[in-house]
């Protein structure tokens, strides 16, 4: 649970001089946006909102928090611990994009509106919430993008994650931006077991296999004290699997169109895919280069694959975590293939090749011009730490205050903020593709289909254009209204806000999209609000004097 400490020092002085000088219960008016998009993209997936919400249900400084924020604020009166004590989010509205929406560059994500003593209290935790997980779902969402729809992708990460908090939230956001499950670390290793916390949190599909720890902890067959294995249908039981994964060994070994890949294989590595067989004889799947793939890994992995087959179980495919994966997966399944040939095994030639070994965007689209016959790919490192960029960088700014529309100035013009109590609307063409994003002044009308309007870039006055939309969508929608009794969106599970994303992200204009050199998209102002902006900002903006 996040608690209010979550804050910057300066939120809390604030929140003091304001109270200070009154104005603590002014109505204010906050935007929640950022500035560019990451990874040199020109998308952005929109998540945190679901949080940002649960702290706001739960927004209260308990007796110690407020004892701690007195300490830390010498001279602070007494009263103002009273006030902080009164403190929740019933005064407060949030008007929001919906969580897994693909998002543009200066359109609030969020509109926070309420007394601005209790808002400014907001900025940091919501930033905090909103940064990461937007970030990481961007970056899960490229990684589909190029690894392309019939690819499954795991989320690798939580042993380089950036704390148990980090990976848990990244399992959660990985899983939004479009990737199929989490890592399901088992009994024999200590790592990522908060991969299987994240699935008990949030419902995502568990995978998982084994480490190099446990083929190499495995020395003879001595060792697998249990060798029965009952069938699937449970009819008949195999005494001795052991036995019998060394005869389809034998087999493997004297087929003709395998004989000269490999002479002996590396028994310890056999015994262990035998006893991780027998303890999971229904999700079988080996990682195969601890010692070597193609002379050793694979043929035990056929071996055991093969017994499993003659009692009713089918194994799931193996997992590649070293060497050349183009070239390796390849002979791979050009093996299984000749063993469903040769030895009249149908279908096993479709096992399923997993690739890991620090992939990123960039590999997996090296792969895909290279040729591979890679199944899933497991992602860690890169995905879960935004390893390509550090952070999305939104911001929170206040806009308006008891009516006023209040402005931001800027030497960079990126910097300059959009003032006043703002509506989003996206445009669509005649294709179906999104346009446009507009944003117009609260009391202006909404734009109408099939009606001709202009869209102004809000800060270069060449930049317009004439758009007639097909379809209007309002983005901002209420999901928090305090204490109001009026109707609030309800927040979608999880499986619902994914589904959200990855549509969006089908929707989008494949120029887009594009890794390399993508169209960037427009974003733009009414030609009212357009004007406003810059009178605000002359109006702002102190005239200089020659000497």
């Amino acid at each position: 649970m996040v608690t209010p400490l979550l804050n910057d020092l300066y939120q809390f002085t604030m929140a003091y001089a304001y109270w200070k000088a009154g104005k603590h219960n002014e109505r204010s008016v906050f935007d929640l946006y950022f500035r560019k998009n990451p990874f040199g993209g020109e998308y952005t997936v929109f998540a945190g909102l679901e949080e940002c919400i649960k702290f706001l249900a739960n927004f209260k400084l308990t007796d110690e928090e407020i004892d701690f924020v007195r300490d830390s604020l010498p001279g602070s009166e007494e009263a103002f611990c009273d006030y902080l004590r009164g403190l929740d989010c019933s005064g407060v509205e949030v008007y929001a994009i919906p969580e897994g929406s693909v998002v543009f560059p200066k359109v609030p994500l969020m509109r926070v509106e309420g007394p601005v003593g209790v808002v400014q209290l907001l900025e940091t935790p919501f930033l905090n919430l909103v940064n990461f997980a937007s970030l990481v779902a961007t970056n899960a969402a490229r990684h589909r993008f190029v690894a392309g729809k019939s690819k499954i992708l795991l989320e690798f990460g939580a042993r380089r994650a950036q704390g148990p908090d980090g990976a848990i939230s990244a399992s959660k956001y990985c899983y939004l931006g479009g990737f199929d499950a989490t890592r399901q670390v088992l009994l024999f290793v200590c790592f990522g077991s908060f991969n299987v916390a994240a699935g008990k949190l949030f419902g995502i599909p568990l995978r998982g296999t084994h480490s190099h720890a446990f083929v190499s902890s495995f020395m003879s067959t001595d060792e697998i004290v249990d060798k029965v294995l009952r069938s699937a249908d449970g009819t008949t039981t195999c005494e001795d699997f052991v036995s019998l994964v060394q005869t389809w060994l034998t087999k493997i070994q004297y087929s003709p169109s395998l004989r000269g890949i490999f002479s002996e294989t590396n028994q310890s590595e056999l015994v262990a895919f035998t006893s991780y067989a027998l303890a999971f004889p229904k999700a079988f799947l080996a990682l195969v280069d601890t010692y070597d793939v193609m002379k050793s890994g694979i043929p035990n992995f056929c071996a055991v694959a093969l017994a499993l087959n003659d009692f009713g179980y089918k194994a799931l495919g193996i997992r590649l975590d070293s060497g050349d994966l183009a070239y390796l997966s390849t002979e791979c399944r050009n093996f299984f293939c000749t063993v469903e040939r040769e030895l009249k095994v149908p279908g096993f030639g479709k096992m399923i090749v997993t690739a890991s070994n620090d992939l990123n965007e960039e590999t997996i689209d090296a792969l895909n011009k290279q040729g591979h016959e890679v199944d899933a790919f497991g992602i860690g490192t890169y995905l879960v730490t935004c390893y390509a960029q550090a952070a999305l960088g939104c911001v929170f700014k206040l806009v308006e205050i008891n009516n006023q529309p209040r402005i931001k100035l800027s030497e960079d013009v990126t910097k300059v903020s959009i003032p006043c109590k703002k509506r989003s609307y996206r445009l669509y063409g005649k294709e179906g593709y999104p346009l446009v994003d507009i944003m117009t002044g609260e009391n202006e009308p909404a734009p109408k289909v099939g009606e001709r309007l202009l869209c102004r870039h809000p800060f270069n006055e060449s930049k317009r254009a004439y758009v007639v939309p097909q379809r209007v969508e309002e983005l901002l929608k209420c999901y928090w209204r305090g204490n109001a009794d009026e109707a609030r969106e309800e927040l979608p599970p999880l499986k619902e806000i994914r589904d959200r994303c990855i549509k969006q992200l089908e929707n989008m204009r494949p120029d887009h999209m594009r890794r390399l050199n993508p169209t960037p998209y427009k974003v733009s102002v009414s030609a009212k609000l357009y004007d406003f902006i810059h009178f605000l900002w002359l109006n702002e903006a102190p005239v200089g004097e020659l000497q």
